[in-house]
């Protein structure tokens, strides 16, 4: 299937490794022209180059970061027609070690960065009639579970979606959410994890993973693709779950 969206230009956040790296490949296949970034420089310039991309090193935790990577990808690619807000921040493990900072820290580094992000890109694309936004959301969003910062930030960040989806839905431009469930790749949380005590996790898998196995980023990085494409126009507000039914959500 031809998802329509080659030459297109997109930006990845958080896209030198895992499920945002796996994006960027993934859109990049797809003949789009990806700027990738990320804070680390050497990373940034590594991974663009694999993928015939462009990248941008810049925190975009700040405001500062956020208007280097939209800028340096315009002048350099041309307008954004496509962005994925795949960083995320987390803060505290339970209510024991959680309290306003970390609330604080999750919602900044959450919902903050996707709305800014997407407030960025947004002129443009409604002023050109096309546009796809995806943020990377949780199965802990959609859902009661995992750290309670990160839980309240990324349910947050579900509601920023639907809202803006409808907001622009008449002028060709979508927004989607993507929960993914547990997703594994070498060196992320899951791989530290299973480092740490391959007990505990292989009961993990057995007790809570359906598929009686983790996701990988390509599965997520597909479904993201797909929102992209012109087939997907009429899916707009919705948050898909990538999780291999490991949420317990009826909707």
């Amino acid at each position: 299937m031809d998802f329509g969206i080659e030459g297109k230009v997109a930006l990845v956040t958080a896209a030198t490794k895992g499920i945002g790296l796996a994006i960027a490949q993934a859109l990049a296949h797809e003949g789009s022209r990806v700027a990738v970034i990320a804070r680390t420089e050497f990373d940034v310039k590594q991974v663009a180059a694999s993928i015939k991309g462009f990248g941008v090193a810049a925190d975009v935790t700040t405001e500062e970061g956020c208007r280097k990577a939209v800028d340096e990808t315009r002048q350099n690619l041309g307008p954004i027609e496509i962005l994925v807000n795949n960083y995320g921040a987390r803060a505290g493990t339970s209510w024991n070690d959680t309290g306003p900072s970390e609330l604080e820290t999750a919602f900044r580094g959450n919902v903050v960065v996707s709305a800014r992000m997407s407030q960025l890109v947004l002129p443009g694309m409604l002023e050109r009639g096309w546009g796809r936004i995806v943020v990377i959301t949780s199965v802990y969003g959609r859902e009661s579970g995992g750290a309670p910062a990160y839980n309240v930030a990324k349910a947050a960040e579900i509601s920023l979606v639907k809202s803006l989806a409808r907001d622009v839905a008449s002028r060709g431009v979508t927004v989607n959410g993507v929960a993914p469930g547990s997703i594994m790749f070498e060196g992320g949380g899951w791989d530290r994890r299973r480092q740490a005590d391959p007990a505990a996790i292989a009961d993990f898998v057995r007790r809570d993973l359906p598929m009686a196995r983790f996701g990988s980023p390509d599965e997520v990085a597909s479904v993201v693709a797909f929102l992209c494409s012109r087939q997907a126009i009429l899916v707009t507000g919705a948050c898909i779950a990538v999780d291999g039914g490991q949420g317990h959500s009826n909707i």
